[in-house]
């Protein structure tokens, strides 16, 4: 990467702190950062643009919709306003944008509209983070936010839902691991993503074995 990259860079990084200051914790500065994390260490076994593969994974959750009343166009805006104002240039941040627009799972439901190798290794990288012990930590605190249940026999999961149904997040946390959470192992795009996905899917099978053995006594 060029200086001018790498300045580019550490401005985003300082641009994302300060706009997820106040985030729920499940999609805070350190998710963005695990997933930059992740992001690179996929990007480094499967290629792809680092400089895209970088902003990307750290505006990928600039806004997410479901804190902003479901509006999926404030992320987008916000990160392209501040790209712009970077002086990126213009392919450069379509291609984020692009990015930002596709990562969610909920907009997987529908078929995803683009696709590129950096969208794929930022998807691995998210996905990555929704799953295992961390991934198993942000649901519960999500559904503690959002004042769900967290299980009741008498509800059972989803499992064919659409976007729409999706987006209401009327589930218990535990119904959230058959309806979103043990899907993704089988949904990642690059084999370094699917192989990193094992030992935290395999964790995740555990924790609700035992969650269901201690709900019984």
């Amino acid at each position: 990467m060029t200086k001018s990259d790498i300045k580019l860079i550490e401005n985003t990084k300082k641009f994302v702190k300060q706009s997820l200051e106040k985030a729920e914790a499940g999609h805070d500065y350190w998710h963005i950062l695990r997933v930059l994390k992740s992001s690179q260490k996929i990007a480094e076994q499967e290629g792809g643009n680092l400089l895209v593969v970088t902003l990307g994974a750290l505006l990928h959750d600039i806004a997410d919709a479901k804190f902003h009343q479901g509006d999926e166009s404030v992320g987008p805006k916000i990160a392209r306003d501040f790209l712009q104002s970077e002086q990126v240039p213009e392919d450069v941040i379509n291609h984020i944008i692009k990015i930002i627009e596709n990562i969610s799972f909920k907009n997987s439901l529908e078929g995803q509209k683009f696709s590129s190798l950096e969208l794929q290794i930022i998807q691995d990288a998210d996905r990555l983070d929704a799953i295992g012990a961390i991934g198993i930590a942000r649901a519960f605190v999500y559904g503690g936010y959002k004042n769900n249940p967290i299980y009741d026999p008498s509800l059972k999961p989803n499992l064919n839902m659409d976007k729409k149904t999706y987006k209401k997040g009327n589930t218990t946390t535990i119904n959230h691991f058959y309806e979103k959470l043990l899907k993704l192992k089988d949904l990642m795009n690059t084999p370094t993503g699917a192989k990193l996905a094992e030992d935290r899917h395999r964790f995740m099978l555990e924790f609700l074995e035992q969650f269901y053995k201690e709900w019984e006594v």
